[in-house]
């Protein structure tokens, strides 16, 4: 069984004990989301592609990564240092997170940044929580959701409810179907192979081209320094999402404003 199909069965237990008119309900009286896309659009510094900086501490592939660290402290520097968005990792048997996160950033925290709920969805019910706990952008993994039906009945409940779906892809069939999808306006193109995790940046500089140029498209995974982001925004992306390479930086602060393009202002 791939790590894909581990997760998505544990995802299957945990939508069984969810209660979705509750949570339909609680959503109906959440506080609106914020227009994730435009302002991932409008915190772009020049022609660096915008960062969605993520907070992440474990993953299947590379294990235990950042235990240590303070996410708020993490967010923060994030924040002062040219992030544009901020994706949260919410899955917590394989990734270590915890939807607590996401709503204290959104609602005791307060960040300023729009915030992605990364999650694997394969249900509504997830889609009213990531309302109710805060996010203004989701994750639908088109390799997690074969069925083009649910596919799209997922797509269409996230935008009812007023979060942005960044739907990605990490192949041309996937590809092709995101494209199908009413009303999408942000890709993401995952340079991680999901079935063997092996990571390579070609996959974003061959899939970018099928992708119409007023889509907004987002390079997701093996973005490490510098030449990376320069190697995807030759691709002609307009935002890169970034996990590992920041919260495992010595000096993330530094990491951060080496892949935003900007100086550094706060360690």
């Amino acid at each position: 069984m791939s790590i894909l199909a581990k997760i998505i069965a544990q995802k299957e237990l945990e939508v069984a004990a969810l209660d979705a008119h509750a949570l339909s309900r609680a959503a109906d009286s959440s506080p609106a989301p914020r227009d994730f896309l435009a302002e991932l659009k409008r915190r772009r510094i020049g022609l660096r592609p915008g960062l969605i900086a993520e907070l992440k501490r474990a993953s299947p592939s590379k294990g235990i990564l950042a235990p240590h660290l303070n996410l708020f402290d993490v967010a923060d520097i994030y924040t002062q240092n040219g992030a544009s968005a901020i994706s949260i990792l919410t899955d917590e048997k394989f990734f270590m997170g915890t939807l607590e996160t996401l709503r204290d950033l959104r609602f005791t925290h307060e960040s300023e940044l729009p915030l992605l709920r990364k999650d694997f969805i394969i249900d509504e019910a997830q889609l009213f929580e990531t309302r109710v706990n805060g996010a203004d952008a989701v994750l639908l993994i088109v390799a997690a959701l074969p069925d083009d039906k649910h596919l799209a009945d997922l797509h269409a409940t996230a935008l009812a409810l007023g979060l942005t779906p960044l739907v990605e892809v990490h192949n041309e069939a996937e590809t092709e179907r995101a494209l199908k999808l009413s009303d999408v306006k942000l890709i993401g193109i995952n340079n991680r192979d999901l079935d063997t995790f092996e990571v390579s940046l070609e996959t974003t500089v061959r899939l970018r081209s099928l992708i119409p140029n007023e889509l907004t498209v987002v390079a997701e995974s093996g973005i490490y320094t510098a030449s990376d982001v320069d190697k995807v925004t030759d691709a002609n992306v307009d935002a890169i999402l970034v996990g590992e390479a920041l919260v495992t930086a010595k000096d993330i602060g530094a990491k951060v404003c080496e892949l935003a393009g900007v100086k550094q202002v706060q360690a």
